[in-house]
């Protein structure tokens, strides 16, 4: 298959390259090469390369807003937004580079306005000297014929843990499982392998922050208090989970705060009350800011983990108006509002329908998410 990029620009280009498909096979012996130097590019979405992918491939993806303003003319910024992994592509450390999306035998099988269309056109304007490839057959194949060789979804930590009637190492005592709300039962729910959500119940329970090796946590509240302060590092949040509260004015704070704790090996637990409005809007921010996506693949992967998430109507908004600014940087780098609230504060209030989507988590009996937030 050649690919013609005068297709993909309004200035004429006579570049024109083939583009040869490549078998399963190949792909495996170039990933277990004793130089390894393979690079392979995920075009498919953020949820499906979540649920598996090949270990050191990097997701591409495009947000239509990206799209429409680089009208063809993506850069190697926007298929490798990786620093690293971009200047070791343009270094030439890299003698090949494998597109894949999901299950695409050649090119004749990819919309030319597709994410894996549109990232080879970018590579091939500037190759650096690497080899390019798309796989055959895609993720589907590659997966079913080396399942060894790609990720396993590990179930959400946390649910499963007991509930114990005597409360060992909590800061509320009187709390019985029998009386445990349903938003309060299990353990903290881990979103990314060191992001976890929860309720401020779970916040209490220090053998439950111990088991899961947490060792900062973001309290999303007002007045919810911070137990362990001698023992965890703690980052506070004063908002209402009302439609007044501007809580978009947090976001860079709090993605600032977890990925410092990143860097430093450790994990975050996110909180508010019951942990389904405010803690999850601040995991959504972080989603969207840090892996580009749209806020409807955000909440679809954080709903599979909790299912009764459910931010209020003016927080939709606010991670909404929080999407067009992340998806139209090109470099992930736009800034929501300083954190000070008051009362000139923008506030987007007005009703977002999310689509609920069934859950495999232990919660997924409830049928309708718990809107309310009781104060703490």
């Amino acid at each position: 298959m050649y690919l013609d990029l005068t297709f993909f620009g309004r200035r004429p280009t006579m570049v024109i390259m083939e583009v040869p498909s490549i078998h399963c096979e190949c792909l495996r012996d170039l990933l277990e090469g004793d130089d390894s130097g393979c690079l392979v590019l995920d075009c498919r979405s953020f949820f499906s390369f979540n649920s598996s992918h090949i270990p050191g491939s990097s997701n591409v993806r495009f947000s239509t807003i990206v799209r429409r303003r680089a009208r063809g003319g993506l850069g190697l910024e926007h298929i490798v937004p990786n620093e690293d992994t971009r200047n070791r592509l343009v270094s030439g450390e890299y003698d090949s580079v494998v597109f894949l999306d999901d299950r695409s035998l050649d090119f004749s099988q990819v919309k030319k306005d597709g994410t894996l269309m549109l990232a080879v056109a970018a590579l091939c304007r500037d190759p650096c000297g690497a080899s390019v490839f798309m796989l055959k057959g895609g993720f589907e194949t590659f997966s079913s014929e080396y399942p060894e060789m790609c990720s396993k979804p590990s179930p959400p930590h946390g649910l499963s843990l007991p509930l114990s009637a005597t409360q060992p190492q909590s800061a509320d005592p009187g709390c019985s499982p029998c009386s445990t709300p349903l938003y309060d039962q299990g353990g903290p729910v881990e979103i990314l392998p060191f992001l976890y959500l929860g309720s401020a119940y779970h916040a209490s329970r220090k053998d439950m922050l111990d088991m899961l090796g947490i060792s900062a946590l973001i309290n999303v509240s007002a007045n919810c208090p911070n137990h362990f302060e001698d023992s965890f590092q703690y980052k506070s949040i004063p908002v209402e989970d009302n439609h007044k509260a501007d809580i978009s004015s947090w976001f860079n704070e709090a993605i600032e705060f977890i990925d410092s704790v990143k860097k430093s090996n450790g994990r975050v637990f996110v909180h508010c009350q019951a942990g389904i409005s405010r803690s999850a809007t601040i995991c959504l921010a972080y989603l969207m800011r840090t892996n580009r996506v749209k806020l409807d693949e955000a909440f679809e992967f954080v709903k599979q983990r909790r299912s009764i998430i459910s931010p209020n109507f003016s927080f939709m908004g606010q991670l909404l108006q929080f999407e067009s600014q992340v998806l139209a940087s090109s470099t992930c780098s736009s800034e929501a509002s300083s954190p000070a609230i008051g009362k000139g504060s923008t506030v987007f209030n007005f009703p977002v329908s999310i689509p609920v989507h069934s859950s495999a988590s232990q919660l997924s009996f409830l049928h309708s998410p718990i809107t309310t937030s009781p104060s703490c």
